[in-house]
């Protein structure tokens, strides 16, 4: 018998007095992580083919000057972005909700329009795509903002047979700013509107607001520097006036605005930075005898565009 038991001890498994070992070994774990987070499992190597695609498709859109998808939220605003023009792919639209007046108002605008996708979700959908804000059963999707570039601009201007007159911004954060700008950049017969890729205003649905529907015919050129723009544009022979406070000369007798231009407007608080400053040829300002210290962006912008288009009709 003494020499079964120790041919028995010596096969593969659990061994008497053992302590539980392989039990204990076991425990701890946790649950099998899913398919898609174990390293090496295919269903793991495809979310991660996607991920890059998706990083890829996203990193070209920015290359081509695309802007990423908006979406308005709330029934007033999305009322007053379909009645003002502002376009849209998708007009989302809660179940069972209260079909009010604004509802019924959106609806209608959507559809007369032409074009927008009016889609039924539920309310936790709606939350999740707004990330939980107030949406009131409403939500506009505002497709990409598609910029220009900026040689675009002058290319335009001289294909019709004129001279470039065009608006850079230069820390302008305000997208009602930017609006306005475009809205006099159109009235006054500019070819469009140069604005940074950081710390500045973008195309959205309130700067599309704000333009009136100009922007639909006025385009807006995005830089990564707007230093290095403004340089290549003196390159091609364009002049380039920085509106200041402290300007050398006033709009009203600047002969530059007759000719080929690039008007560059600062922030009301800061006005031109340093190095955009340097890069003008000329700094003007607009008289105020009021004594005001400075010009909300829009306003200014259409002062000095309205005297460049008077001087160039009297020419």
């Amino acid at each position: 018998m003494a020499a079964n038991n120790r041919r028995m001890s010596g096969k593969k498994g659990a061994q008497i007095g053992s302590g539980g070992k392989r039990r204990r070994g076991l425990e701890g774990k946790g649950p099998t992580p899913p398919a898609e987070a174990r390293k090496g499992h295919v269903k793991n190597r495809l979310a991660n083919a996607k991920a890059k695609q998706t990083q890829r498709r996203t990193t070209a859109a920015k290359g081509r000057g695309r802007s990423s998808s908006e979406l308005v939220v709330g029934r007033n605003p999305v009322f007053e972005a379909l009645r003002d023009g502002v376009p849209a792919t998708a007009l989302y639209v809660q179940q069972f909700i209260d079909n009010d007046e604004r509802v019924r108002d959106a609806l209608k605008l959507a559809a007369d329009r032409g074009g927008i996708h009016l889609m039924e979700a539920p309310r936790p959908e709606l939350d999740r795509m707004t990330n939980g804000l107030n949406h009131q059963g409403l939500v506009l999707q505002v497709p990409p903002y598609e910029y220009a570039h900026p040689e675009d601009l002058p290319a335009a201007a001289y294909d019709e047979g004129g001279e470039p007159l065009i608006v850079a911004l230069d820390g302008v954060t305000d997208p009602r700013n930017l609006g306005a700008i475009v809205r006099s950049v159109s009235a006054f017969g500019g070819h469009g509107v140069v604005v940074p890729e950081r710390r500045a205003a973008g195309m959205t649905a309130g700067a599309w607001k704000s333009s009136a529907g100009t922007a639909a015919r006025t385009p807006v050129a995005r830089v990564t520097n707007l230093t290095r723009a403004l340089e290549a544009y003196k390159k091609a022979g364009i002049t380039v006036v920085g509106l200041a406070a402290d300007g050398e000369h006033t709009v009203g007798e600047l002969a530059a605005l007759d000719g080929p231009v690039v008007i560059v407007i600062g922030s009301e608080g800061k006005g031109l930075s340093r190095l955009v400053g340097e890069t003008c040829d000329y700094r003007v300002s607009i008289p105020m005898p009021g004594g005001a210290e400075s010009l909300n962006a829009g306003v200014a912008a259409g002062i000095v565009m309205y005297e460049a288009a008077s001087r160039r009709a009297r020419r």
